[in-house]
């Protein structure tokens, strides 16, 4: 955290003003000296210096050389999927982000590019299923929203000797607890909306890309495609960043309470969250993250969708929402809302259960979070006992 810190320190300070906040350069064009001659800005599309400061910062704080600011996280999706040609394939997590299943399946399959799926919580299930038509390796560590972990550094030793980029979609973790570059990935994806804007009021993507001949290619394809980050989003996830170290301690400190609660409660089947000992994960996890992050996933006994809903609209601090990462409380029901574009028998496949329930656990007092766990599960329990009963 003190690495981050110090470099969010070093955000540029405004040379006509002082100001100690990041300007907002809210212009589309830039007066030339003469043609072609200017101080590095002549379309905002093409780089706005706002803009320019977000993606220095994602590039420092993942240890990267180039980073890239998006207006949303598929739009970064987007862009490195247009790296590829007809007849490449990607090798991808089987729990996946539905709208990542959705752009694969729906949009680039048409042209050409096959999608595996498979579970990469073990490496060698990677190494295995990679051909000569391999040109990415799509992870997501942790998962949404099961939660599974992969050896990032295995696979990408597995990857690279066979030509594959790896992408790393870093959402969950963010670069305050997880590196992927350092550890051999090529590309890292974030959701800005997520943690590092961190208060639910962005939608915005970023990437940060180890080689600067790769990183040249995607800022090619941001500028030719136009799918920019505008500099009053960009301004916002520079100021939520600023505070991205405190509140991830937040986040893994009332993550791991409500995981505890929830693992020793009798309704409860299984907890997904590599801070639990008993999280199949957990060791690669302590390895490669400085935390294990402020999701919590879990299934309830009676696995039906309808249990599920029950608790759902029974909580008081988990507000029932779409996205995740922000300092309020969030709570979803993946089966019919996140991952609602995957068929259902794929979903199962992955562990995407009706009951699970997805929690993003926000920067609110962890007892009044724990409590508001324990006061849903009783009400559905009352319900429960009366059907029974009936």
């Amino acid at each position: 955290m003190q690495e981050i810190t110090q470099i969010i320190q070093q955000l540029p300070i405004d040379p006509l003003t002082g100001s100690v906040s990041v300007p907002i350069y809210q212009t589309a064009t830039f007066v030339q000296e003469a043609p072609g001659v200017h101080k590095g800005f002549d379309y905002a599309r093409s780089n706005n210096p706002t803009r320019l400061v977000l993606e220095n910062l994602i590039a420092q704080l993942e240890d990267g050389s180039k980073g890239l600011a998006f207006a949303s996280g598929l739009a970064a999706i987007d862009c490195v999927l247009k790296l590829l040609k007809s007849g490449d394939e990607i090798i991808a997590v089987d729990d996946i982000y539905g709208g990542s299943f959705r752009m694969f399946t729906h949009v680039y399959e048409k042209f050409g590019i096959k999608v595996h799926y498979l579970d990469a919580s073990n490496p060698t299930n990677i190494l295995h299923a990679l051909k000569p038509q391999t040109k990415l390796v799509w992870l997501e560590t942790p998962t949404n929203p099961t939660l599974k972990i992969a050896d990032i550094a295995a696979i990408a030793r597995y990857a690279h000797a066979a030509d594959a980029w790896v992408v790393v979609d870093n959402t969950f973790a963010s670069p305050a607890l997880q590196k992927p570059l350092q550890l051999g990935a090529d590309i890292v994806l974030h959701s800005a909306t997520k943690y590092l804007a961190g208060h639910s009021d962005v939608i915005g993507g970023l990437l940060a890309v180890r080689d600067e001949a790769l990183g040249q290619q995607l800022k090619f394809l941001q500028n030719a495609c136009g799918n920019i980050l505008g500099p009053w989003d960009s301004w916002l996830t520079i100021r939520g960043i600023e505070t991205l170290p405190l509140r991830m301690e937040a986040h893994c400190r009332n993550a791991l309470a409500v995981a505890q609660t929830l693992a020793s409660h009798p309704l409860v089947d299984t907890v997904y969250y590599p801070g639990l000992p008993q999280h199949p994960g957990h060791e690669v996890a302590a390895i490669q993250q400085k935390g294990f992050g402020g999701i919590v996933t879990f299934t309830l006994k009676e696995d039906t969708e309808a249990t599920a809903k029950a608790f759902l609209q029974q909580t008081r601090y988990f507000r029932l929402a779409e996205s995740l990462g922000g300092v309020k409380s969030l709570a979803a029901h993946p089966a019919t809302m996140t991952h609602k574009s995957i068929p259902r028998e794929r979903r199962l496949q992955a562990g995407v259960k009706d009951s699970l329930i997805r929690l993003s656990c926000g920067i609110e007092a962890a007892q009044d979070l724990t409590d508001d766990i324990l006061q849903s599960l009783q009400s559905i329990q009352k319900h429960t006992n009366t059907l029974i009963a009936h």
